[in-house]
């Protein structure tokens, strides 16, 4: 989608570094002014929320029980009312999330309650665009391990304001927008779903059959892989590799003091956006955090054993990684890209081995004890070569597509910014209506947002516990 917008007639200097220049008639006011804090405690009846990046501030059991948190003292937890703004423990990273239900959370998030001059319409946008999430570490002090937020600093900071009528004008231009560029992503991963399918089916035959269309076969007595080759052996995983859990012992998992170091920490995240090969990364740890992880050699095979299980991929760099993750070193029998293949193939298989009451996540000996089809060595590479060949042209195709999902996020992400900040006037601009079935999302719609959080780990709460300490 395209869109011609012009910037305002009139501007002054805002004199906010990420701000710059705002529209003439925008009002600057201290946010003490917009919003107040919430601090109200002794509510132990009511639902735990969890405050996400994708979801907003919903229910913990709707965040797919990712959150963890110690069930005592529930009196110690901050109410949080629908229409609230709540500060995450990652605010620096995804903004202030909205609070869609009543409930209460950690005494270690800050609550604020919007009042009557900052309209939903406006600021659910504003709180999670890049040059206000970016200036929160530079006008927010006094943070416990990176967890607190003073509001008596953060009430003192100015924000740019539109009228009412413009907040409400903003938001209404910006939802639209949005449910267009959730349209154009769901399009795209449908695409993608397709040709995945194609490209799985082409696997699932190579790994199973093997490249003989006129090979014996024999009952192979694993329900998920049927009969195989007669020449092939059914062995355990681990007969065949060793399997090592990744490790990140320290708590809470988000201290700064842990990060920003020289040493590669990926996450279930980055190995599910992985192709095959994990050739980037976002976050470093630090000589500490080093400490209380594990560096695993570049060629390392890993695979997820929470929250997307059973994805995926190779590392090309000497990298950490939680527990969530774990590595493969394969022994001389088993060659490492048909194990990748493999392991493709077997994801069902690995996700029905997740017991349930432990979240769904696998561990070391569920995965070691799962039967895995064995050609002879020279034939496992022949089998990863023309894989790899066959679906190579899908693999293209599928690359286009996300780069396409990538670009317009982008650019929803850099017309929010503009939108909000008065650099682009969208007063009077109407899109074509939606269809019927075209709701604007929620701006946590995981369609139109990449999911950053790996986990939401809270404290336990403690008797005096609070968020001002």
């Amino acid at each position: 989608m395209s869109l011609r917008l012009k910037p305002y007639s009139e501007y002054k200097n805002s004199g906010l570094p990420w701000a710059g220049e705002v529209p003439s008639h925008w009002e600057l006011l201290k946010t003490k002014y917009l919003f107040q804090e919430r601090v109200e405690k002794g509510f132990p009846n009511e639902p735990l929320l969890a405050a996400t990046q994708t979801k907003g501030v919903v229910p913990k059991e709707q965040y797919e029980n990712r959150t963890v948190l110690a069930l005592k003292d529930l009196h110690l937890l901050k109410l949080v009312e629908r229409g609230d703004y709540v500060i995450s423990l990652r605010s620096f990273q995804g903004g202030i999330e909205y609070a869609h239900y009543r409930g209460i959370i950690s005494p270690a998030y800050t609550v604020l309650v919007p009042g009557a001059r900052a309209r939903r319409e406006f600021f659910e946008f504003f709180f999670k665009s890049p040059h206000f999430v970016s200036s929160l570490s530079l006008f927010v002090t006094g943070i416990r391990q990176g967890q607190n937020i003073d509001y008596e600093r953060l009430g003192r900071v100015l924000l740019p304001v539109p009228t009412i009528e413009e907040q409400v004008a903003i938001g209404g231009f910006l939802r639209s927008a949005t449910a267009r560029f959730a349209r154009f992503i769901r399009g795209k991963r449908r695409l993608i779903e397709l040709l995945n399918e194609q490209k799985q089916a082409i696997i699932q035959k190579a790994v199973t059959r093997g490249l003989d269309p006129n090979v014996r076969l024999k009952p192979s007595g694993i329900e998920w892989l049927g009969d195989i080759p007669e020449h092939w052996e059914v062995r355990r995983l681990k007969q065949l590799a060793k399997i090592l859990r990744g490790k990140f012992s320290h708590r809470p998992r988000n201290d700064p003091d842990m990060y920003d170091g020289p040493y590669p920490f990926i996450q279930t995240g980055d190995v599910s956006r992985a192709a095959k090969f994990i050739t980037a990364y976002d976050q470093t740890l630090n000589g500490r955090g080093l400490s209380v992880s594990k560096m695993f050699p570049s060629g390392t095979l890993v695979m997820t054993i929470a929250a997307n299980i059973g994805d995926v991929a190779m590392l090309t760099f000497d990298a950490c990684f939680p527990d969530s993750v774990v590595g493969f070193v394969p022994s001389k029998s088993l060659d490492s890209n048909y194990l990748y293949y493999a392991l493709l193939c077997m994801k069902a298989e690995l996700m029905r081995e997740a017991p349930v009451n432990t979240q769904g996540n696998l561990n070391v000996e569920r995965i070691g004890a799962v039967l895995l089809p064995l050609p002879p060595s020279d034939e496992q590479k022949r089998i990863a070569i023309a894989v790899e060949r066959d679906t190579l042209g899908l693999s293209v195709m599928i690359d286009r597509a996300k780069r396409e999902i990538d670009l317009i996020r982008e650019y929803r992400t850099r017309l929010i910014a503009d939108v909000v900040t008065g650099k682009l006037d969208v007063r009077g601009v109407e899109l074509p209506p939606l269809g019927e079935a075209e709701e604007p999302p929620a701006l946590g719609d995981e369609v139109l947002n990449e999911a950053t959080e790996e986990e939401i780990e809270l404290e336990p709460v403690e008797e005096g516990a609070d968020a001002a300490d």
